[in-house]
């Protein structure tokens, strides 16, 4: 593990989710000799959810979290944060699905409560630094500059979900587990005799229960998720959607639509609150324009560039060329199409593992 300047017996917090992860990250800060103080954030959930160890910062992670603290002796506190959460996560997860895009809600909830409101209050404590259980490398370039890299495990690296952190939060994170793989994790926490070092891991939404989004967007957008026209690419009607928050560009499945061919969601008219077919060829595309660009290089880009970016998370980076339209915005040409671009969905770039 590697931490980048940090001076031993320094105060740091852990974001402790309840999960192994971070639980190890904690028990070895505090082996090599820090001064280890945990926090878990208190996050909104829809009244009545049964919680379920498949999800993260439920009320049983919050417990687990709390024991992994109790074992270590450090000080563990509960962060309530189920305001912000509520607004600036799951306010904004249900505007963009409103408005016919796919948003990525852990990588919002990373930008704003994790490492904007969560990490204010480890500097509030005393905090030098703020350590997360993320598979991503900080590494400091010769200059003093912060740079995000790939974790070191290709199956685990979760650079991708970190790529809207600032320069500003950048300095103040660190992340001790980029440089091992899940299982050399899940050992050193059997090492320390940490009752999660086999917990499985989180994978459905945290506020959605059971993985069933019709119910949570009946209960909380009702009026935003009105059935509406599945049309051709030629604008022939085929049948009646549930309401385009329930789709995403590329699904085929759910459609409840007969053809002879298959058919995929090719776009999506959240004005017009239509459902747009076509075969799969419709799906590949060579460009996009890029919103809300958090540039991390050392030098603002200013110029057509050649990086190579992901457009989806479990997909390899692909090589594209970058042309800066503002400040915030830029056009992506990829060498060769890519298939499925999503609206609301991460464009991340990469220069090699940077």
């Amino acid at each position: 593990m590697n931490l980048d300047g940090i001076v031993k017996k320094n105060r740091v917090a852990v974001a402790m989710s309840g999960g192994v992860d971070s639980a190890t990250v904690a028990a070895w800060l505090l082996e090599r000799g820090y001064e280890v103080i945990g926090l878990t954030m208190a996050l909104w959930q829809p009244q009545g959810m049964i919680s379920s160890t498949r999800t993260c910062c439920a009320s049983e992670d919050r417990y687990d979290a709390r024991q992994v603290a109790q074992k270590l002796g450090i000080p563990f506190y509960i962060v309530n944060l189920e305001y912000p959460f509520l607004q600036e996560v799951i306010g904004d997860f249900l505007r963009n699905y409103a408005a016919g895009r796919t948003p990525n809600p852990c990588i919002e909830c990373n930008r704003t409560v994790k490492f904007t409101h969560l990490l204010a209050r480890a500097q509030a404590m005393g905090a030098e630094f703020l350590a997360t259980g993320h598979y991503a490398v900080r590494k400091v370039d010769s200059s003093g500059h912060p740079q995000l890299w790939r974790g070191c495990d290709p199956s685990k690296d979760q650079s991708y979900f970190l790529f809207a952190t600032t320069l500003r939060q950048l300095q103040f994170l660190r992340f001790p587990l980029g440089d091992r793989t899940k299982e050399e994790t899940r050992a050193l926490a059997k090492k320390f005799d940490l009752h999660v070092a086999r917990k499985p891991e989180s994978q459905d939404l945290c506020f959605i229960p059971e993985k069933d989004r019709t119910a949570f967007f009946a209960r909380y957008a009702p009026t935003a998720f009105k059935p509406g026209e599945v049309v051709d690419l030629e604008g022939r009607r085929l049948g009646e959607h549930a309401g385009i928050g329930h789709y995403t560009i590329g699904q085929r499945r759910g459609l409840g639509i007969s053809a002879s061919n298959r058919q995929y969601v090719v776009e999506i008219r959240a004005e017009e609150n239509q459902l747009v077919l076509g075969p799969e060829a419709a799906l590949y595309r060579d460009r996009l324009t890029v919103e809300r660009v958090n540039w991390l290089g050392a030098t603002p880009m200013e110029n057509p560039t050649r990086l190579s970016v992901r457009t989806r998370y479990a997909v390899e980076p692909v090589p594209a060329t970058l042309t800066p339209l503002s400040d915030t915005t830029c056009q992506v040409v990829f060498d060769h199409t890519d298939r499925a671009i999503t609206s609301g969905q991460a464009c991340v770039f990469y220069a090699g593992d940077i």
